[in-house]
């Protein structure tokens, strides 16, 4: 097949442009259409999600579909006229809208709501927003709303998960567009420093922008149909551009050693498609496997993320292999055009040979030292800690951060961690003076746990009345009580359902606040109900239990198809093995790295925070695959020399000796990639590129230098064993490279 495309680039290599250049067009059209439907992403299903829709039946309104908006002013208190007038003034606009269902301000909540709206000391006081649908429309709807919020005497901020989610995105996008023009340039100057020539340089950035532009074109469309969260745009520009340069690199070096030895470009070219072609398919299919592994996170944005990076990746296997060779078949002698001094591929090959021999001499001595490295590197991963993002991740001048920032200062009680505990009975209605009496017990086995601030329901053990007294006060309240008693249950009790309003100090990601989550649903009997427990706290736990309980299966399932990927390559059994083994050992010391800097506040980070749940399992999935790009390419060029040879030790010299500098250049290259995600602002993404850059550079250097040489040598001539019956199998599969 490889040969077939080889043929087929040098026989229509301007129709293979054309082509290339028509899909490219269109998938830039279709980036500028303004079809896509990205959202920040959720993982659907939690109790916390349970919780919620049942605060919306009670309330009438969703918390996730729901933004306040704080109003302050220098001078006016908020309880003038002049103020109120203000306030609805800015609010006419919303009220008459379709897509706001509710609106809910000081001057209407209610006497035992109105106080608590209004700060007279901060000149402040926030309205309650609502909007229709789920909350993916509502957060499409948001953007033309908050711009009719405006008003010429006071000063308006929203905060809430809708505008934490647009300003998430928008800074996304900035963080996006940064990345770019910062990692284009670096590339295309190691580039010209690794081929020594500037056309041959341009040629795998042409085939990553091309790769990019198009996996990311397919998202946007894909988004029409799936729920794909706005981190899938960057996800697809950071792994398709390292990949597609990678892949091309691969080609193009390969081509033009052929050149060198003397073959012509027609031949060097064929003869670069079959065995370089083979690495950039099998690393792609690698690199694929990876991320399908989050396709086993359903009803998740992680699942959309292995959507889109699994086609990028293929994007740039199809140009790589199809686009490129058509591209150096029409320069042919001009590929050496704008030649350099300097070119890194050409610094003395023999030095890799003389380091692999001298890693082979003392292989335990190089071995041992090596692996204590990584596995020190990787022990912080020990301390992990994980806690979904929120508010806090977003720059102080975004308004979402500024809101809530307004809300700590002004309303304290509002901004405070509330766990919400949703007693949901089995019939209607909710209350009755059995069910009133365990609401009571409840109330108060909660409010007594360590670190609970608050607890506000319809039943308060706090006011002091009896036990037995509260279902004459809720179900025949006195006349003078009755108007209270039934505000009060407008807030808390609908049909069936009765919220448990916690509150405590503690963060959100905090232990203790957890600890308090996890007690309540220990509990969660009440009579003939089910305390259902949501917030953001609670929120952070079942996400966290998802993917820790999808996680052994995912890990399972990437190692298990890669091992049999990499045993159809090489023909081996062992080889497959130690490449899964240092394969988590260098993703391990990356791992390490980042709990040691984003969790426990070393180096760079200024606020240290747990990590992203998502984050270990998204790098795993991404890792494992790019890792294999630089296994691949140097076990197949020791291979190649092995079947020559039949000798281990002159295999493993050779292989490292042609391969190790376009190793180290690929990597340099990919680390310049991800490193430049890393100065994002969202510190996800931080995170996200300096993990990536960290283990590819790992990879790069210790594993493959020193520590896949000092095993290979241990392992000898079983490095190339397979069981006869094995290579039954493998050659009833296709594979042409058990013999």
């Amino acid at each position: 097949m490889l040969d077939r495309l080889g043929r087929l680039a040098l026989r229509h290599p301007r129709s293979i442009l054309v082509v290339a250049g028509l899909w490219f067009a269109l998938s830039v059209f279709l980036l500028s259409s303004g079809i896509g439907r990205l959202s920040t992403g959720a993982i659907g299903g939690l109790e916390a999600d349970r919780a919620g829709e049942l605060i919306d039946d009670i309330l009438g309104r969703a918390p996730d579909t729901t933004f306040t908006a704080i109003f302050t002013s220098p001078s006016l208190d908020p309880g003038e006229a002049k103020f109120r007038d203000a306030v609805q003034r800015a609010l006419d606009p919303l009220r008459g809208d379709p897509r706001v269902t509710s609106i809910v301000t000081p001057y209407d909540a209610g006497s035992l709501r109105a106080s608590s709206m209004m700060n007279s000391d901060a000149h402040a006081a926030y309205v309650l927003v609502s909007l229709a649908g789920d909350f993916s429309q509502a957060g499409h709807a948001y953007p033309s709303l908050r711009r009719k919020l405006e008003s010429d005497v006071l000063s308006i901020a929203c905060t809430g998960r809708l505008p934490f989610t647009r300003d998430l995105d928008d800074t996304l996008e900035h963080d996006l567009l940064r990345a770019e023009l910062i990692s284009l340039p670096i590339c295309l100057l190691l580039l010209c420093a690794v081929f020594g020539g500037v056309v041959a340089a341009a040629l795998p950035v042409c085939v990553g922008a091309l790769a990019v532009v198009s996996g990311i074109a397919a998202v946007i469309v894909l988004s029409r149909v799936v729920d794909l969260a706005e981190y899938t745009v960057n996800i697809c520009s950071l792994i398709g551009l390292g990949v597609a340069i990678d892949y091309s690199l691969f080609v193009v070096t390969r081509y033009r050693e052929e050149l060198d030895a003397g073959q012509g470009y027609e031949d060097a070219l064929r003869h670069a498609m079959v065995q370089a072609g083979r690495v950039v398919l099998f690393s792609g299919f690698a690199v694929i496997v990876g991320l399908t592994g989050l396709l086993f996170f359903s009803h998740s944005y992680l699942m959309g993320l292995g959507i889109g990076g699994a086609i990028v990746v293929a994007f740039a296997i199809v140009f790589a292999l199809t686009f490129l060779p058509a591209l150096v078949t029409l320069l042919g002698p001009h590929i050496h055009a704008g030649r350099l001094p300097l070119t890194l591929m050409r610094t003395d090959a023999q030095l890799w040979h003389r380091m692999a021999l001298w890693v082979m001499r003392r292989p335990l001595a190089v071995l041992a030292p090596a692996l204590c490295l990584l596995l020190f590197m990787g022990s912080p991963f020990l301390r992990l800690r994980m806690a979904a993002s929120d508010v806090r991740i977003l720059p102080g001048h975004t308004e979402a951060r500024r809101g809530y920032e307004l809300l700590r200062a002004d309303f304290p009680d509002v901004a405070a961690n509330h766990i919400l505990a949703v007693v949901d009975f089995p019939s209607a209605p909710a209350l009755s003076a059995e069910r009133i009496e365990a609401l009571y017990d409840f109330a108060r086995y909660v409010a007594a746990l360590p670190h609970v601030g608050s607890v506000r329901s319809i039943v308060d053990p706090s006011r002091g009345i009896a036990r037995e007294a509260w279902p004459d006060l809720l179900l025949s309240p006195p006349a003078a009580l009755a108007p209270l008693v039934e505000q009060a249950k407008q807030l808390t009790v609908g049909r069936t359902a009765v919220l448990v309003d916690v509150t405590t100090d503690e963060p959100p990601e905090s232990r203790e606040a957890r600890d308090i989550v996890l007690a309540i649903r220990s509990a969660r009997h009440v009579a003939d109900a089910t305390a259902i427990v949501g917030g953001q706290t609670a929120a952070d736990v079942d996400t966290t239990e998802y993917i820790r309980s999808r996680s052994p299966l995912v890990i399972a399932f990437v190692v298990v198809v890669t091992y049999v990927v990499l045993f159809l390559l090489l023909g081996s059994v062992l080889l497959p093995f130690k490449a899964v083994v240092m394969n988590f050992i260098s993703i391990a010391g990356s791992f390490g790295a980042l709990v040691w800097i984003f969790q426990e506040g070393h180096g760079f980070v200024h606020t240290p925070r747990p990590v992203e749940p998502s984050l270990p399992v998204l790098l795993f999935c991404a890792l494992f695959g790019l890792s294999m790009d630089y296994e691949v390419l140097m076990l197949t060029r020791m291979k190649e020399v092995f079947d020559r040879t039949k000798d281990n030790r002159i295999a493993v010299a050779t292989g490292l000796e042609k391969s190790a500098a376009l190793i180290t250049s690929a990597a340099s290259i990919m680390v310049a990639v991800f490193a430049a995600f890393s100065l994002a602002q969202i510190v996800v993404m931080q995170a996200v590129g300096f993990g990536m850059a960290l283990a590819v550079a790992l990879d790069a250097t210790i594993v493959r230098v020193l520590v896949v040489p000092a095993t290979m040598r241990l392992l000898g001539r079983l490095n190339w064993w397979a069981p006869p019956f094995l290579v039954r199998v493998a050659r009833s599969l296709g594979s042409a490279n058990l013999h």
